[in-house]
């Protein structure tokens, strides 16, 4: 059991860490490293050795190995990264880096995403240290760089690199997963992830005659582009479920008390009300155009215009992706992957998903754990590489009103102490057994 010591370390861990402007721009402009070393310290002081690595100068990564008491299983990959998305100040109630408790909360980039998991991390295998207490099975825990861009210096760089460091792991889990969703209605759902779908963003170019902007123009690249975009945004994608997605649909049905009528999907997220948030960006692919650019000057038309459109697919679904983007860009546009990643799914019947569900349960009996699949990414891909199988799952006990989904990536981002406190206790019952 996590003791008391535990409980204040965690809260002083994550506001430490939202110290450390760990902004992720994109193209580089990051630096993990004052953070990274934080977390080694903090290891080492617990008698864990950890390992430092960089891809390129400055963007850390931190891994360590804890042996269990059983060498015949399996290890067990525990993650989070340290790197956040930048934030505004001036759009913040409190400046985002300044980790300030107020009130039972704590407040900055990184409360949810995902500094707060890291700071349990931390805090449960230090209270470890203090009881002379063991896992069952190996673990080895991963603090990476980069997963809000390309995780080419972060969890790419270690499954390519140091896969090593990852002998044995067969299942791991990381964000984003086992926090309470409040139905509206009463109820209090946790949703653990075990799937996310695959990543395609892309970058479109669309080829045309320049001239002048006064003259008729055929063949003009930017009407293409904006044809094309236009095409994408408003195609509706046609209905896809996956295991994963049928198994949340199915329990989410019955806690409900709906019949599970999978012919008609969309009446039955109807049906479901606000937990429908739960599954309904899952169902389907999807693209979203988000960037443009084309042309230098008002009276010139530019030979080619550029688009930019995020682009998420389902376990099994990429090739139908691809074949409805040739459809939707047309011959005068060409489309190609700015950046790929696989989709993932993960077994609901397995031992490991039985005992996460039964570590939440035992602190939040009031709790419905149901399966579900993210509608984006994480460092699980990357890991998937090493033959790792992903879940998402750090767990938040949140009250009504905080909105855990709002809350990534959006302005004033917080926690609540007490949320903390429900994840070590969890964290700390599922890993002493996984």
């Amino acid at each position: 059991m996590a003791d008391p010591r535990a409980l204040e370390e965690v809260v002083r861990f994550t506001s430490d860490l939202i110290r450390f402007d760990t902004a992720n721009r994109g193209g580089g402009d990051c630096r993990e490293r004052p953070a990274a070393e934080y977390a080694a310290a903090l290891l080492a002081e617990a008698g864990v050795e950890p390992t430092l690595l960089e891809r390129t100068p400055g963007r850390t990564n931190v891994v360590a190995r804890i042996e269990g008491s059983d060498p015949r299983a399996a290890a067990l990959l525990v993650h989070g990264h340290l790197d956040v998305v930048p934030a505004e100040a001036a759009d913040w109630s409190v400046h985002p880096f300044s980790g300030e408790v107020r009130d039972g909360v704590v407040w900055g980039r990184g409360a949810v995403d995902m500094k707060n998991m890291d700071a349990m991390i931390l805090a449960v295998l230090r209270a470890w240290s203090r009881q002379g207490a063991r896992p069952r099975r190996d673990l080895v825990v991963a603090f990476t760089a980069d997963e809000e861009a390309s995780a080419v210096d972060g969890s790419g760089f270690l499954a390519d690199r140091h896969p090593e460091l990852f002998e044995g792991c067969t299942e791991a889990i990381g964000e984003s997963g086992a926090f309470t969703f409040h139905d509206g209605a009463g109820r209090q759902i946790y949703p653990v992830a075990a799937g996310e779908r695959g990543t395609g963003w892309l970058k479109l170019t669309a080829h045309g005659r320049a001239g002048h902007g006064s003259k008729v123009n055929r063949e003009n690249a930017v009407t293409r582009l904006a044809a094309a975009v236009t095409r994408i945004g408003e195609y509706a994608w046609p209905l896809r479920l996956t295991p994963t997605v049928r198994a949340a649909l199915t329990e989410l049905a019955a806690l409900y008390g709906i019949e599970t009528d999978l012919s008609d999907v969309d009446g039955l997220l109807e049906k479901l009300g606000p937990a429908a948030a739960l599954v309904e960006a899952t169902v389907r692919n999807s693209a979203n155009p988000t960037m443009l650019d084309a042309g230098y000057k008002l009276n010139v038309i530019p030979g080619t215009a550029v688009g930019y459109v995020d682009g998420r697919y389902l376990p099994g679904g990429e090739e139908e992706f691809r074949a409805t983007l040739d459809a939707l860009t047309g011959p005068d546009v060409d489309w190609e992957f700015a950046h790929r990643e696989v989709a993932l799914q993960a077994p609901v019947d397995a031992p490991l998903f039985a005992r996460m569900r039964s570590a939440v349960e035992e602190f939040a009996p009031e709790g419905h754990v149901v399966p579900y699949c993210m509608s984006g990414g994480t460092d699980a891909k990357q890991f998937s590489r090493l033959g790792i199988t992903g879940y998402g799952f750090a767990p938040l006990k949140l009250p009504p009103g905080f909105d855990h989904q709002a809350l990534f990536h959006g302005v004033d981002e917080r926690v609540p102490v007490e949320a903390l406190h429900f994840g070590v206790r969890v964290l700390d019952r599922l890993l002493r057994t996984a």
